[in-house]
């Protein structure tokens, strides 16, 4: 069978692989239409075995028609039957009208929805898919929103209605499905920005599309599998020394921040680099080393106190609790002269941000939240929310190096790559230090060798499965600290 379920494609890629299936192996639009119905009928009677009224709300694309197949399919087995349409049956394709005259054939006749009260034990979501380019409104929106306020759950065929396919943004409303079976290839909408909290459980069926159709159409992204992202990370030789693991600079902690730049120092000790030290405000010092001695601190009162320090380090962070002082700035002017592997993080970001240069290095990473993204390309964060993937090149392409765009469905852009995506992490993680400590992560990596992109990648990945098992004693109330014996054991089941 064809698709990689760690591949990620556009909706054109899709309409490209089905056009291939049908030039190549005379596989109709009919007869993937049927796949998907029992590929979805079969979800529906594993998930809710005890159902036995199943509603099924259709739109007139082809998604639709995926939804008439699997009304035939629970009718014939013995299910009560609500069937909902709206739009123009008229309008339906050829495939779907074959679809909605097998229903007929076996005495359903689907109704128009006229905002009657929704009903069941399983609702279908077959209105929209992937064709959607406009915000839901009117009649569409009221059924959504009728769907989402029953008890009932939600199977969502191909993409939950309202939710773009290639973006993961709400087109005004959308369905929140228990489960989403997408079909033919994992749509690369699914996995990132709001769509991580609308899909549910995401289950991908290729249809039996043959795997040479897929040679031909290369994915615009990529899921991030902690195993391949380990390959880089190389066992120890036994008469290794500290020097084999780099030396980290971590620059930053202003007045009243100092556990910004303890937390990023220690996370890089924790993932294997072999020194770190720490450049910060002097009244700071003696509270970190007191907490973690192995850290090296430098005090800094004014640029020129870094000039000697820079000279000794493998690479540099800069920016956890950095500030937006004079101090701040003249550190993060310094450290943009310096030639040296960089990752740039939190107020580091607004700093670079404010500077308006037009200044790109192929050696460093950006690691922006959603706001700090806004600020790097001079947009409103909701420009940002509505397309994280086309956000995330722009970054890369205008300064540069390798962007990881923080967030549900963390992306990171490389030159000439494609998205990677982490499907890791949860809502408890969203807390103050949790970045500071990802950029530390990321900096340990590079410190050890590994390239800038392979350090994003496997640092991301480990950040978000520490995250995750930090969170299983309760996502509510984890700290960044929570993270730390978790990153250390999944940096050695390399």
């Amino acid at each position: 069978m064809g698709a990689n379920t760690y591949s990620l494609y556009s909706n054109a890629q899709i309409k490209q692989l089905e056009q291939l299936a049908a030039q190549q192996h005379d596989i109709t639009e009919y007869e993937l239409m049927q796949r998907a119905g029992a590929a979805a009928y079969d979800i529906l009677k594993r998930a809710w075995r005890e159902a036995e009224t199943v509603t099924v709300c259709c739109g007139t694309g082809n998604n639709g028609g995926d939804g008439f197949v699997l009304a035939k399919l629970a009718k014939d087995d013995g299910k009560s039957l609500n069937i909902w349409y709206l739009g123009d049956l008229e309008c339906l394709s050829e495939a779907a009208q074959d679809a909605l005259q097998a229903c007929r054939a076996v005495g359903i006749e689907p109704q128009p929805y006229n905002k009657e009260s929704i009903t069941g034990d399983v609702l279908v979501d077959g209105l929209l898919g992937t064709g959607l380019n406009a915000p839901l409104q009117d009649d569409w929106a009221h059924l959504v929103q009728a769907m989402n306020d029953h008890d009932a759950p939600i199977l969502a065929l191909d993409v939950p209605s309202g939710i773009h396919g290639d973006t993961g943004a709400v087109m005004g409303c959308a369905i929140k499905a228990d489960v989403t079976v997408t079909f033919i290839g994992m749509k690369q909408g699914l996995v990132t920005g709001a769509a991580a909290d609308l899909c549910g459980e995401i289950r991908c069926d290729d249809l039996g599309i043959p795997e040479e159709a897929f040679y031909d159409v290369v994915p615009q992204g990529e899921i991030m599998e902690l195993a391949a992202c380990q390959r880089p990370l190389k066992a120890r030789h036994a008469h290794a020394h500290k020097g084999d693991f780099g030396h980290v600079l971590v620059i930053g902690g202003d007045y009243g921040m100092p556990g910004s730049v303890r937390m990023a120092g220690e996370a890089a000790m924790r993932v294997g680099a072999g020194l770190v030290s720490v450049a910060t405000r002097p009244e700071h010092m003696a509270v970190i080393s007191g907490t973690r001695p192995e850290l090296m601190f430098t005090e800094v009162q004014a640029r020129e106190d870094l000039n000697d320090l820079l000279a000794k380090v493998d690479l540099v962070l800069i920016g956890p609790g950095l500030g937006h002082s004079s101090w701040s700035h003249s550190l993060m002017e310094t450290v943009l002269q310096c030639r040296k592997p960089l990752i740039v993080d939190a107020d580091g970001l607004n700093s670079l941000a404010k500077m308006q240069l037009s200044l790109q290095r192929n050696n460093w990473v950006l690691t922006p939240h959603v706001g700090e993204a806004a600020r790097l390309l001079d947009v409103s964060t909701q420009e940002i929310l509505m397309d994280r993937y086309s956000a995330c090149r722009k970054i890369q392409k205008r300064y540069g190096g390798v962007c990881v765009l923080k967030g549900a469905g963390t992306i990171i852009t490389a030159d000439a790559t494609a998205a990677q995506v982490c499907i890791g992490g949860n809502p408890g993680m969203a807390t103050a230090g949790c970045g500071d400590v990802l950029a530390g992560v990321i900096a340990g990596l590079v410190a050890q060798g590994l390239t800038t992109l392979d350090a994003a990648k496997l640092g991301v990945v480990v950040h978000a499965y520490a995250g995750d098992r930090a969170a299983a004693a309760g996502e509510r109330g984890l700290m960044a600290m929570d993270l730390m014996p978790h990153l250390r054991k999944l940096v050695n089941a390399c």
